[in-house]
């Protein structure tokens, strides 16, 4: 099953604005970590001055690192801080801890899928089969093919996981093929919201069942036609008929 990865937490501690509304300085501290126990959580402190990147901590590498002049020199004067630096390790272990809590609050959503057949263009298949996750959270999740329970690799290809806006994702997967009688192609949905992968079947309908189907469509338009032909003849036949007088209309018989 897969598993939530890619947890980010973003705090500004620091924003000033210019007379005109135009921003001078902005200081952004960031947790980051790629696990849900917090032990790879990565710290970084970065300030932007005209929105431009001046300099940054990283825990990573353990120390401030200016990219102008004069932040070189702020970026000097604050690794030769012992204060600054037990400063900045207390803020990389509370990042740590913090993450397991704030993947508690990152509830999984559910993806909603989408299994469609179209006909394939340009392709030396017949036809290709799609499948569509929609609307799932956290971001990481994994759709494979399977034919007749075998993973299928080849004239498969995918699209990344495209955000939606919202904190939400979608991904669609293609799937080209050539119909073979009675195999199952089945897509399969992996993700931190699913308890156990979910399986999503298409089965072609058998040759012998499509053939009934067109015989059995072909009988009863044939019957009706017959049925309306015949309902036609009797209707011109009834509206043309005369009777034909006999003796008796002629020459009644007397009554003794």
């Amino acid at each position: 099953m897969a598993q939530a990865q890619g947890c980010s937490i973003f705090l500004v501690l620091f924003l000033t604005f210019s007379p005109g509304g135009a921003f001078y300085l902005y200081v952004v501290e960031r947790c980051q970590s790629s696990s849900n126990d917090g032990h790879d959580a990565v710290l970084l402190d970065q300030i932007y001055f005209n929105k431009m990147l001046e300099g940054q901590y990283n825990s990573t590498v353990g120390i401030a690192i200016g990219y102008t002049e004069k932040a070189e020199e702020i970026a000097k004067i604050l690794n030769k801080s012992p204060g600054f630096m037990r400063h900045q390790v207390w803020k990389t272990n509370l990042c740590k801890r913090n993450v397991p809590l704030a993947q508690k609050l990152l509830t999984p959503v559910e993806p909603y899928v989408w299994l469609r057949l179209e006909k394939a263009e340009y392709s030396q298949h017949q036809q290709m089969l799609i499948c569509s996750a929609y609307d799932f959270y956290p971001k990481q999740i994994r759709v494979t093919w399977l034919r007749d329970g075998k993973e299928v690799t080849s004239d498969v290809t995918s699209t990344e996981e495209l955000p939606n806006g919202n904190w939400l994702y979608q991904i669609h997967t293609y799937l080209e093929f050539t119909p073979k009688p009675g195999e199952k192609i089945t897509c399969m949905v992996e993700h931190a919201s699913l308890k156990e992968p979910n399986l999503y079947d298409w089965e072609p309908e058998p040759d012998s069942k499509r053939s009934k189907i067109v015989v059995g469509s072909a009988g009863l338009l044939l019957g009706l036609l017959i049925s309306i032909a015949g309902f036609i003849y009797y209707k011109i036949t009834s509206n043309g008929r005369m009777r034909v007088p006999t003796t008796e209309d002629v020459c009644p018989e007397e009554t003794l």
